[in-house]
């Protein structure tokens, strides 16, 4: 009987919405709560570091930062994409990755991202923030290993703000990841 009760719950937890209603407060854990209070200083400091990088690089960077943020409300975002990593600051100023394959599915409770291929790979939930902003909460793996559940620890455990920039363009910034960066951002296109 317990055994069927934690079931249930497991299957409870992997069902919640995804939706602005302070569902996300209740799954974030305390380490990256910290890291989203500190967002806007941990940004601006790798991308003051990412300005001593290759000025190709830069370019590209300040481009993708410079476009206009749109709505998520009305776009579609389930499908394939294309996406690339861009590390600023830490060990390396600016490395900016090629493009590797992502999927957004809509399992009936919001997005999901999964990062299908590529070395560092993440998959995780979206939560509305507001009409210009969504949370992540995702897990880091690498290569074909398993995703770890959300919660799992530190060095796995992913978040960061996502921004929209029209329905084929779109980012995630995460704050003070784990390995490498200061700010960790991984854009998609299709």
């Amino acid at each position: 009987m317990i055994a069927r009760l934690l079931i249930a719950a497991g299957v409870v937890c992997f069902a919640l919405p995804a939706l602005a209603d302070g569902e996300v407060q209740k799954l974030i854990t305390p380490a990256d709560k910290v890291r989203l209070d500190k967002y806007d200083a941990t940004r601006k400091a790798a991308l003051d570091e990412a300005r001593a990088g290759d000025v190709a690089d830069v370019k590209r960077l300040d481009a993708l930062l410079a476009k206009p943020l749109v709505s998520f409300s009305d776009k579609d975002l389930t499908g394939n994409w294309q996406c690339r990593t861009i590390k600023a600051g830490g060990l390396s100023p600016l490395v900016i990755y090629g493009w590797f394959k992502c999927k957004v599915s809509d399992d009936g409770s919001g997005w999901m991202l999964e990062k299908l291929t590529g070395s560092q790979r993440t998959k995780g939930r979206f939560f509305d923030d507001g009409e210009q902003r969504s949370i992540y909460l995702g897990s880091l793996s690498v290569n074909d290993d398993p995703a770890k559940p959300y919660g799992s620890g530190r060095q796995s455990d992913q978040i960061g703000y996502a921004f929209c920039n029209s329905a084929n363009e779109w980012r995630i910034e995460f704050p003070a990841p784990y390995y490498e960066s200061k700010l960790d951002i991984l854009e998609l296109r299709r």
